[in-house]
């Protein structure tokens, strides 16, 4: 089936519409007999009802062939990050980054995969995400890809990893924070074996930078409700370790021989105001 001859999938409520440029690429792709999916965020937030943005696609074609039948199209291709697997094509003006099926092996430095593994099929790229609800592939014509219920998780509200969270948190200990983040922006709840594990895990935060550290602050501090994100903080360990002077509030003020208010609960609620 040709994707102008795709049905209107009204069960992924704002995925059935994909952008056009989006649409542009996955034929670019498919009609040299390469699979192309949706995946990430964008899979996330349009199944939530949010506008998403930025698409990100992945797909079986090496970059290489990614670039080839790219270009025949017209479209500008930047290789950006071919050695795993991703390269940036320009469709109407608009950047998406395509990136070759792909596992990924050890985090030497615990940011980047020391070396990725080139793979066949959707649902082994999908292993690799952080959390289930990122872990969704979709096509305007073969439908939604789920092979780790994110879907469920998703209408559950539940942060969850595909797999190991111990291997997870290893591998990249921001995604611990990223955890946090998430709940913290989507009002969701870390699931009892991830929470357990960001516990387990909470020392490794010390290894990753200040900056990554600071972005994911930042985002907490956005969120709707940012006290959620700081209060999963404090009770998983992390707080201590990456902001000590918030953490250090925690705890009753004595007024003479009076209990006074609890400056880290305050603090949140003067920052939830």
């Amino acid at each position: 089936m040709s994707l102008n001859d795709a049905p209107h999938i009204e069960t992924y409520g704002m995925l059935a519409k994909l952008p056009a440029p989006v649409c542009a690429v996955i034929d670019a792709l498919e009609n040299e007999g390469y699979e192309a999916w949706v995946v990430g965020g964008f899979v996330r937030d349009a199944l939530r009802g949010v506008a998403p943005h930025d698409a990100d696609i992945a797909t079986n074609a090496p970059w290489q062939e990614t670039c080839r039948a790219c270009a025949s199209r017209g479209m500008a291709v930047h290789e950006t990050g071919t050695t795993h697997g991703t390269v940036t094509v320009v469709c109407e003006n608009e950047p998406i980054e395509v990136t070759t099926f792909r596992t990924e092996g050890t985090y030497t430095d615990h940011r980047h995969p020391d070396s990725v593994l080139f793979v066949d099929t959707i649902e082994e790229d999908l292993a690799r995400r952080d959390f289930t609800i990122n872990a969704m592939a979709f096509h305007p014509v073969r439908g939604l890809v789920d092979p780790f219920d994110g879907m469920y998780d998703l209408e559950e509200c539940i942060i969850r990893t595909p797999c190991d969270p111990d291997i997870t948190f290893s591998d990249d200990p921001l995604r611990m924070m990223r955890a946090v983040r998430f709940a913290s922006q989507l009002g969701f709840t870390i699931e009892e074996e991830t929470f357990d594990a960001i516990r387990r895990n909470a020392p490794r935060i010390g290894i990753v930078s200040r900056e990554r550290i600071a972005a994911e602050l930042n985002k907490i501090v956005l969120s709707p409700v940012p006290s959620i994100g700081f209060e999963l903080l404090e009770a998983t360990g992390l707080l201590e370790r990456i902001f000590p002077e918030l953490h250090n509030l925690k705890g009753v003020e004595k007024r003479g021989a009076h209990a006074h208010k609890d400056n880290f609960v305050h603090t949140l609620k003067v920052l939830d105001n």
